[in-house]
């Protein structure tokens, strides 16, 4: 395939802008080729204007025909799927290996909302009957389904170019739902960005789709994503990236005439918790595995554990230190995030009572991240804000704790995150149930002798918690769950069976679970 610079709005190429967007090869140091342009102010609202007249059409789809083109979308990445993992591998860095895996949970994803979609119970469809003897007053005929919500702008992520770009997640559930998508390219890998935008364009063609059901644009300036949201027909909006992107895109749309969501999940230090029973039992064995969670894919994942906190920890402490000394360095994404990554490092070295160990020397000409742990007692941590914040990459803090207090204190002093993470015994959990009862208050997924990197995508997983990790904590990124977003419910009074949407008809035509005058059921 061509990869031509190019947007794509409604099925066709458009490049009215300057092309001033380059991808760029993080090993080699090299800018690649072609140049990408920039979305102008007009393309913006064509691709808004075509999906809102393809939403028309594409709201009343049958669930099998919605079912059928994510399934077509799966197997279009399938058929560019070497060409489109070597491209995402040279823009990003990433091994192929781990981009073939990648595509495989890109395509999994798909598939699995093709089938949420084709059972069609998601609609959560609930049924009051009338009771007209009912005294004092009759009680009318209440039937209750979510909708679709219209078009959604989705922001590709920068460390996941496939699961969590334009074929990702957030794409999959909004079309899931039967809205259009408008994709807001990553401009750190335009060009896997547009191999995967060709695909699904041509997936939206053969299913005798509208092509406004989708639309990309390139943008490496915020003004671009700030139009994007800001336009009158955007519904709503999906990001993954970091606290100052997300923040600027939610305060926008807070900003409009009439504000919408924005479901954006962004900085979360993802503690880690060794209790004592656990670091009597185990403490190398999970330094170890702390150590590699923390430097996985130089540590570009939203679930890399950032602080580590002990009781009276000198052996994790001696593990740490050594393990982190040896760690080889890890390539980025992109220059711009290991600049990001190396301020937030020297600024946590500049602290008077952190000492530091580096990790091996990075080479000078590449886009590479030296492995850091940080040591702090809790009195310290507790003092530095700062070291309560994010810094993406192979970086985390330890914070040995005198006693439970101290480690209650740390816990209660943590923002929202994605994940917490406890190491202990039975015991522990039963001694340590103050702690467990503070860390579930503040994360959306709690786990219990494991690491944080790794996120299965299954019905039951809650991708998202308290800000500043998402913007909604009710809501989950990954997962079946994650259609919820993208839906709204609407309530019909008093209409006659006829007139009525299938799921909510007498008799109930489409076999799907319901809940009947307060009862679930599928009769």
């Amino acid at each position: 395939m061509t990869i031509t610079g190019k947007n794509l709005i409604g099925g066709e190429e458009s490049g009215e802008g300057e092309a001033t967007i380059f991808g760029f090869d993080p090993r080699r140091g090299e800018k690649l080729e072609p140049a990408f342009c920039e979305a102008t102010p007009n393309e913006i609202d064509r691709a808004l204007q075509s999906a809102q007249e393809a939403f028309e059409v594409f709201r009343a789809v049958s669930r099998e025909d919605c079912a059928a083109l994510l399934d077509r979308i799966a197997s279009a990445l399938n058929e560019t799927g070497g060409e489109l993992v070597e491209r995402a591998a040279q823009e990003t860095g990433l091994g192929t290996d781990r981009l073939t895996g990648e595509l495989g949970r890109t395509m999994g994803q798909l598939r699995m909302f093709a089938g949420l979609v084709s059972e069609g119970s998601w609609v959560d469809a609930r049924i009051d009957r009338a009771q007209p003897g009912r005294k004092p007053l009759p009680k009318p005929d209440i039937r209750r389904m979510l909708v679709p919500i219209g078009p959604v702008a989705v922001f590709g992520a920068s460390n996941f170019p496939l699961a969590f770009s334009v074929a990702g997640g957030d794409t999959a559930s909004g079309l899931a739902a039967r809205n259009p998508v408008v994709v807001k390219a990553h401009p750190a890998h335009p060009g896997a960005s547009e191999i995967a935008a060709r695909a699904i364009s041509r997936a939206v063609a053969e299913s005798g789709l509208p092509g406004g059901v989708f639309s990309m644009v390139h943008g490496a300036s915020p003004a671009v994503s700030l139009k994007v949201v800001e336009h009158p027909l955007t519904r709503a909006v999906g990001f993954t990236g970091s606290l100052t992107a997300g923040r600027a895109l939610f305060d926008a749309a807070m900003r409009r005439p009439e504000p919408i969501p924005v479901y954006a999940e962004m900085g979360s230090v993802n503690p880690v918790f060794v209790l004592p029973g656990a670091m009597a039992e185990k403490a190398a064995a999970i330094a170890q595995g702390l150590r590699q969670s923390v430097t996985l894919g130089a540590g570009q994942f939203c679930t890399n554990p950032g602080v580590v906190v002990c009781l009276r920890g000198e052996e994790m402490r001696t593990q740490l230190r050594a393990l982190f000394g040896e760690s080889p360095a890890g390539t980025m994404l992109h220059p711009g995030i290991l600049r990001s990554y190396e301020q937030g490092v020297s600024e946590h070295a500049k602290l008077g009572d952190v000492s530091a160990t580096r990790g091996g020397e990075a080479a000078a000409a590449r886009t590479e991240a030296r492995a850091a742990l940080f040591e702090v007692g809790a009195g310290g941590f507790l003092g530095h804000e700062r070291l309560r914040r994010e810094v993406f990459g192979p970086c985390t803090v330890l914070v040995d704790c005198a006693g439970r207090e101290e480690l209650e204190q740390v816990a209660r002093s943590l923002e929202g995150t994605l994940t917490a993470t406890v190491w202990g015994t039975e015991q522990d959990l039963a001694e340590y149930k103050g702690l467990l009862e503070l860390l579930a208050a503040k994360t959306g997924r709690l786990i219990f002798n494991g690491y944080p990197t790794g996120v299965e995508v299954c019905p039951s997983m809650q991708h998202g918690g308290p800000y500043p990790a998402t913007t909604d904590a009710k809501f989950t990124s990954v997962g079946t769950a994650a259609i919820l977003r993208f839906a709204r419910p609407v309530a019909y009074q008093n209409f006659p069976s006829s007139a009525l949407p299938l799921e909510l008809r007498d008799g109930n035509p489409l076999g799907i679970w319901r809940t009947v005058d307060g009862a679930l059921t599928r009769e």
